[in-house]
């Protein structure tokens, strides 16, 4: 099997053709092996067989590419059998009760079942709690009479993506390995290794799916250490962004975090309550770790505050304003909106009454939701309109976004990501 992998002979079969999973495909292919990929949303799959990308920072062209070198896009999880490798990038979300949601894994996995063959290696690629490998998956592959280790092997390798970032690609983000035994992670070496630059190996699937969610908790914390500074230094009518500009300049121990409207990401917001709700099962209380994930949701109704307060001073009332707000994206310069605290921001918004439209130029269209609904398009940035609303809320820095213009034609900005570090008295910085 691991002959297979380093010749490039193995056929790989990805399972989920999102943010994770699709630039998998793209890089796997890239090196010359043949590639399967599974997906439930026939939309998607049509759309690459049409060579044409559905995520705004993987183009045209590389699907084209790909499927020219082979790549086979499906929703027939029978042809499972036909490949070597099974890489499962699925979401992880929270349920209503915000505690895991290993549904769209368990369900994965248990389409494979009946077509898991011996000499296959089964990959798990979603963010999830510690245990998740051995005590989930691991039983449904042994029910098929399976033995792990030895005629099948189970690894987990938490992705590490990062939308729209251009420092860093699939390829050159190391990538940590755990087996559920040494020939576990052997193999998984060996399929990981033809395709990534640096694969770190660790102990076990359980130190690896810790490894992620440290990774991210730790961002969770700091995020939430500068937001929390942020509302005590509007207090004090210090600027928040000169303190950190101030603070980064000293050269050793001391990394910047900045604040914003809340948490947004598939991971950051997410991956903190996977661990709090495993840690119980160990009678360990995760305090710390809790009220980062508290003040961070609470980001949103903060900036809502600012706002009325801003009309407020301006002899407007919240209810009934027209209020735009820039970027609806969870982050920069990218069009996934998974978790974006703006969209909360829209939400309390018009729980209060406000009539709200949104700009983007990475969302044309408010796309289709689980949890959230808003019938809009993107609002072209004309003087004319931007003068026309009560506010205009800046809530995803995109770089596209004509800030001068915004700043000159608006009757109020609210700047949630210290775009604008000069006073203007139609400026509030949020």
């Amino acid at each position: 099997m691991v002959a297979a992998f380093e010749q490039k002979t193995a056929r790989i079969g990805i399972l989920g053709l999102g943010y994770v999973g699709l630039p998998l495909v793209l890089r796997f292919s890239e090196v010359g092996y043949k590639v399967v990929g599974f997906d439930i949303d026939q939309s998607k799959v049509d759309a690459l067989l049409e060579k044409r990308s559905y995520i705004d920072h993987i183009s045209s062209d590389k699907i084209g590419t790909a499927i020219a070198g082979g790549f086979q896009p499906t929703t027939d999880f029978s042809r499972a059998a036909e490949v070597d490798a099974l890489i499962v990038c699925v979401p992880t979300p929270l349920d209503k009760h915000r505690e895991p949601d290993l549904s769209f894994v368990l369900d994965t996995v248990d389409s494979l079942l009946p077509y898991v063959r011996p000499g296959q290696v089964l990959s798990l690629e979603s963010t999830t709690y510690p245990g998740t490998t051995d005590e989930e998956l691991l039983p449904r592959i042994e029910s098929r009479g399976l033995k792990v280790g030895s005629d099948f092997f189970l690894v987990y390798s938490p992705e590490r993506e990062d939308p729209g970032n251009k420092n860093f690609t699939t390829r050159t983000i190391p990538k940590v390995c755990g087996g559920h035994t040494p020939a576990c992670l052997e193999v998984g070496l060996a399929l990981y290794g033809q395709v990534i630059d640096k694969v770190v190996p660790v102990s076990s699937t359980r130190a690896a799916e810790l490894t992620k969610l440290l990774e991210n908790i730790q961002r969770a914390v700091n995020i939430g250490l500068v937001n929390e500074m942020k509302m005590i230094a509007d207090k004090m009518d210090i600027d928040i962004y000169e303190v950190i500009d101030a603070a980064a300049t000293k050269p050793f121990g001391f990394t910047p975090y900045y604040p914003g409207p809340g948490l947004g990401g598939h991971c950051i917001p997410i991956d903190p309550f996977y661990l709090t709700w495993k840690a119980r099962e160990y009678s360990v209380n995760t305090h710390f770790i809790e009220l980062a994930g508290e003040i961070n949701r609470d980001m949103p109704a903060w900036v809502v505050e600012k706002i009325a307060d801003a009309l407020n001073d301006r002899n407007k009332s919240l209810k009934g304003s027209r209020i735009l707000a820039l970027g609806i994206a969870y982050k920069r310069d990218v069009d996934d909106m998974r978790e974006s605290p703006s969209v909360i921001v829209m939400e309390l918004l018009r729980a209060k009454g406000a009539l709200v439209d949104y700009s983007d130029p990475n969302v044309p269209v408010f796309p289709k939701m689980r949890e959230h609904k808003f019938d809009l398009a993107s609002v072209a940035l004309t003087p004319e309109a931007l003068a026309s609303y009560d506010a205009v809320v800046l809530l995803t820095d995109h770089s596209d976004f004509p800030y001068d213009q915004i700043l000159e034609h608006s009757r109020l900005v609210v700047d949630t990501r210290g775009k604008y570090r000069q006073p203007h008295e139609r400026l509030i910085k949020a």
